[in-house]
């Protein structure tokens, strides 16, 4: 059998309509990458623009990073971290990224997914209140659009509806407030300052509506990758900052695509102007080679929690793989070639060619509503009317058009939930003329799949 007709046949796919790929399989099946390039199982060369899912920053394949995989794994492949347990390379990672967090951390606990640092990211939450003797602040306002996971408690913080459906989700204890998405949610006229101070007043709002003794986090992305990639007005996290001082409520930053130099610095807290008490990282940190999360927590919570242990004993929370060593050397060879090869700038260059090069392909286009980002991330929405602001009556099978037609330019981009919108997110690594292609590819598809409103 191919590998198209055995993952047709054997494989549960995330994120897929599942009848379809019952009857048809995979649209193409990857046997091998390296850079930016991927090929699949016919031997066709793709670009992917899109670097996995927001997350092969360093590019495929690299040869430092095999070598140093072989080394730890030939080392010590695997040894737990529960009852005080240590092992060298988690214990070097996470003094690194205390050193490298935009503002003072004091602890980092280590885990597998972005999805599930988000849930410790909560427990933490809850524990901390518990801690303070304040049971009811239980409650985590996030965002709509927001992706924050898939697992029961970080897929309700997720705010994205299909997410949500048929999984009895979210749980009672989560609310959800407006994105910053000038676009959709700005009000006509209204500047930048405006809407944040009027998305801070709607937070507020909702706050004093809960009860603030009720509210413990709110958790958001610095810039909204899944959701649409949706940067936010400069003043809107220090708008936020004030609402959430003025009622005891914890900032959890998920940094999970944003950290370690996608937005051209190395998080994106820095970017936007948020302090978080707490700080999600996935993605990036290994640049995928090996699955590996961190929650990186404050001295306003851990001090409080590494109390706990006189009133609950050995903190009850952790994984068979926290700290795993092979993916602990895995993130600090990546955050090596990062560091050296200066690739955080590199980003942020390349995210200036880039958004030059969307603006200058979609000008002309007449379905394309906004192009947006900010350093090497960055989304291209179509709609039916611009001049009207109309979208497509059926939501998501134009953006869906374009990624297909994409494929057989070549060129493997993202259809983002919730709109008609494509993105692009491609590795550090990526050259000049690689930008050049994708865009060109994307536009090409876009043309064939044009509706002339």
């Amino acid at each position: 059998m191919s590998i198209a007709d055995l993952d047709r046949d054997y494989v549960f796919h995330p994120f897929t309509v599942l009848a379809t790929h019952q009857q048809s399989g995979p649209p193409i099946s990857i046997v091998e990458a390296h850079g930016s390039t991927v090929v699949d199982a016919d031997g066709r060369r793709y670009l992917d623009a899109m670097a996995g899912l927001w997350c092969v920053n360093i590019g495929y394949s690299h040869p430092e990073m095999a070598d140093a995989l072989h080394r730890q794994a030939s080392k010590l492949p695997y040894f737990h971290a529960f009852s005080s347990m240590g092992t060298e390379a988690p214990a070097r990672l996470a003094e690194r990224l205390i050193q490298m967090a935009p503002v003072p951390m004091a602890k980092v606990f280590f885990g597998n997914s972005g999805s599930d640092a988000n849930d410790t990211q909560a427990k933490l939450v809850w524990y901390y209140n518990n801690l303070l003797g304040r049971p009811e602040k239980k409650k985590i306002i996030s965002r709509h659009r927001g992706y924050h996971g898939v697992t029961v408690l970080s897929g309700g913080l997720t705010g994205l509806a299909n997410l949500h459906d048929g999984f009895d989700l979210p749980l009672p204890m989560i609310r959800h407030v407006r994105p910053p998405h000038r676009l959709w949610e700005r009000e006509p006229g209204a500047t930048d300052e405006e809407f944040a101070r009027t998305l801070a007043q709607e937070l507020d709002d909702l706050i004093v509506a809960e009860g603030p003794d009720t509210v413990a986090a709110f958790i958001a992305e610095p810039v909204m990758a899944a959701g649409g990639v949706i940067v936010p007005p400069e003043t809107y996290f220090p708008e936020i900052q004030k609402v959430l001082d003025k009622y005891d409520v914890l900032l959890i930053a998920d940094e999970v695509v944003c950290g370690f130099g996608r937005l051209g610095v190395e998080f994106g807290s820095t970017a936007v102007g948020a302090r978080p008490d707490l700080m999600t990282v996935a993605k990036g940190i290994t640049s995928a080679y090996v699955p590996l999360s961190a929650c990186l927590v404050g001295s306003k919570v851990w001090d409080v929690i590494v109390e706990g242990s006189s009133r609950y004993g050995a903190f009850g929370h952790g994984y068979t793989y926290s700290a795993h060593p092979l993916a602990a050397a895995a993130a600090m060879t990546n955050l090596d070639i990062i560091e050296r090869d200066g690739l955080v700038q590199r980003a942020g260059d390349l995210g200036t060619l880039l958004h030059s090069e969307l603006r200058s392909a979609f000008a002309d286009h007449p379905n394309v509503a906004e192009i947006r980002g900010t350093g090497l991330v960055a989304a291209v929405e179509f709609v039916k009317d611009p001049a009207s602001r109309t979208p497509f009556d059926a939501v998501g099978q134009f953006s869906a058009a374009v990624t297909r037609a994409s494929l057989e330019n070549g060129v493997v981009t993202r259809a983002l939930p919730a709109a008609d919108t494509v993105s692009f997110s491609p590795p550090f690594t990526t050259t000049e003329d690689e930008i050049r292609a994708m865009v060109d590819g994307v536009r090409r598809a876009a043309e064939s799949v044009a509706v002339k409103a």
